[in-house]
Parts: structure tokens; C-alpha cells; sequence
């Protein structure tokens, strides 16, 4: 229905039409994913189940074990969202309860689920107790952990929904890890090789880091460690 109004003013008459217009809006997206029938993320034990028969081993510490880029679970299985580890750390059983409990809380079960893309706490870390003499072996097992390289997806977001539902608190999560990580989707990580392979392409400067160090410029060999001949001061 429309409606006139007249406003008169000294100099001339200003007539205003006010009418309801037809507003097209964009079609939402299509999914084609299945949502699985237990959508929430499994429990995760605090020690790994061992034989009877067998005693819970002991282990050094081998930071090789986070140090470097992630060679095989860098990607994202479902193409659409996850949280990425941006340095090497450990996770302990708590940090496991956290995504846990706060992906439950956020997700609606009916239209997303999420994954585990990272192992449960395997590697034993002993501990000796406060005020005991050294010596005597090795100290007793305190709990367990599970290394995580740079790179590593270390938990994976799907469904029936858009990036900027799930990055606030998928944000919240990475900011609470041990390490530094990420939010990310398919787009930022194709975005991210896209980038790193044009500028590696287009670097004018031949004075790269690895040019240093092979090269022995300024006499840096006598005080790097073999891990920067590994991988030129990228993952430190």
C-alpha cells in the first residue's frame, strides 16, 4: 500500500512515497557431507592401556619429536575447518578435556561434528618428587603427553555450517593450547601454501637463510645447532 506525505517548506513542496520492494537474498550454501551418528568428539584415556603382563616403559625426552614441520597430518579430511598447530608442543590429558568439553557446549550436534586428528597421550614423562635425593634410576612416571608438531591439524570442525560460526570459539580453544596455533579453513590453508610457494618463486634476495648457513657467512656454522642446518631457522 502506498503512502504520500507532503512536507511544506517556504521555497517548495517535498513529496515523499514510501513502498514495499522485493529484497533478494543470496541462497544458502549446499553441504554435501553425511553428519555421522555419534557427532561428538570421543573420550580420550588419561594412560594408554597396556597389557597385564607388561611393565609402562619409560622414555627419554626426544624433542625431535616436536621439532620440524608435520609431514603427514597437515591437511583437512573434510576440506572445511580446524585448528592448527602453528609450533612444536605437548599435549597433556587436560588440553584433551578442554576441546572436548568446549567444542560440546558450542556445536549444534544436528548439523556439525568434529574429529580427532591428533593420538592420545602415549609418551610418559617422569617426575622425581619434590625433596628426594638424586640418583637410584630414573624417576617414576607423572603422566603422559602427545607431541605435536608445527602444521599439525590437531582437531577437525564439519557440517552444515559457515567459517564465521565456529572461528570465534575455535579461536578461544587454539589461544588455550600449550603452543601457538590457529583457526583455519580450506580456503586460508590453500591461501597459505599459495603464498609461501609465490614467495619463495618471486625472492629477489639471494641472501636467503639457507645461503647463510651453507655458505658459512659471518662465521655462523660455529654456534648454530643441527637442527638449523636441518631446516635453515624456519621451525625454532
Amino acid at each position: 500500500m502506498n503512502t504520500t506525505k507532503l512536507f511544506n517548506f517556504p521555497s517548495r513542496a517535498i513529496s515523499l512515497v514510501q513502498f514495499c520492494g522485493m529484497k533478494n537474498f543470496k541462497a544458502p550454501p549446499t553441504y554435501d557431507i553425511e553428519i555421522p551418528e555419534n557427532a561428538k568428539l570421543k573420550f580420550i584415556d588419561k594412560i594408554p592401556t597396556l597389557p597385564t603382563n607388561i611393565k609402562p616403559p619409560k622414555m627419554q625426552k626426544r624433542l625431535r619429536y616436536i621439532r620440524g614441520p608435520e609431514d603427514v597430518h597437515n591437511f583437512l579430511m573434510y576440506k572445511q575447518y580446524g585448528i592448527m598447530a602453528l609450533g612444536g608442543g605437548r599435549l597433556k590429558h587436560g588440553h584433551f578435556e578442554m576441546i572436548r568439553m568446549t567444542l560440546h557446549r558450542k556445536i549444534d550436534l544436528s548439523r556439525m561434528f568434529a574429529v580427532w586428528r591428533v593420538d592420545a597421550p602415549w609418551q610418559p614423562v617422569t617426575k622425581r618428587g619434590q625433596g628426594t635425593r638424586l640418583g637410584g634410576g630414573k624417576g617414576p612416571i607423572d603422566h603422559y603427553v602427545t607431541p605435536v608438531k608445527a602444521g599439525r591439524i590437531v582437531v577437525e570442525l564439519a557440517g552444515k555450517c559457515e567459517f564465521k560460526e565456529v572461528e570465534e570459539f575455535l579461536t578461544d580453544i587454539a589461544n588455550k593450547l600449550p603452543f601457538k596455533a590457529m583457526a583455519v579453513s580450506q580456503e586460508m590453508l590453500t591461501k597459505m601454501k599459495d603464498q609461501e610457494k609465490w614467495e619463495e618463486e618471486n625472492n629477489q634476495n639471494s641472501f636467503t637463510m639457507k645461503y647463510l648457513i651453507q655458505n658459512n657467512m659471518g662465521g655462523c656454522q660455529r654456534w648454530l645447532s643441527p637442527n638449523d642446518f636441518k631446516y635453515f631457522c624456519k621451525y625454532v
